[in-house]
């Protein structure tokens, strides 16, 4: 209802939900974000655009039948809104830089080398990929926090799947 006001313990009380809530699922929330947009910082202001929205809602929204689920729609919604968004200025490179440490390590390669090969997704099969095989939910979690049906999940996760082989190619398949 617009225009109620929360006074004394009512909005304590809120808050402190509230704030529990951010507290169990902050980070998982920040490492989907950075999945999907491959920079913590960017990351980091995703999920707090999500929990503000949510927190805008939080007394409708805490009564919901699934609140992760609910939690990773507003977060994937944020996550196209900025792709939508995002400025023409920016610079793509076809080949990452070359790492600034004197001694890379291979599980630092590995990761640079994912983070790019699943950046060169369409945004929609990023976050299938991520919320189906990073986060193992189960197809029909997918659908309902992407707001698709179950097919399109397996259609586009079968899609992703093949150009992420093709792109990372037989030597990778092998480590």
């Amino acid at each position: 209802m617009r225009g109620v006001r929360w006074r004394g313990s009512g909005r304590r009380q809120r808050d402190e939900e509230f704030t529990a809530f951010v507290a169990a699922t902050a980070p998982r929330l920040r490492r989907t974000a950075y999945l999907m947009c491959g920079d913590w910082h960017l990351a980091q202001d995703l999920t707090q655009t999500a929990l503000a929205r949510i927190y805008a809602s939080w007394a409708r929204v805490q009564r919901s039948d699934n609140l992760d689920a609910y939690t990773r729609r507003v977060l994937m919604n944020a996550i196209f809104d900025q792709r939508k968004r995002r400025s023409s200025g920016e610079v793509v490179l076809a080949e990452l830089p070359e790492p600034v440490a004197n001694h890379p390590e291979a599980a630092a390669e590995l990761h640079v080398t994912l983070m790019g090969v699943l950046a060169t997704l369409p945004v929609r099969d990023q976050a299938i990929v991520v919320l189906r095989y990073w986060e193992d939910h189960s197809v029909e979690t997918v659908a309902d926090i992407l707001g698709v049906s179950a097919s399109v999940v397996k259609t586009q996760s079968a899609r992703a799947l093949t150009r992420l082989r093709a792109a990372l190619g037989e030597e990778f398949a092998r480590t």
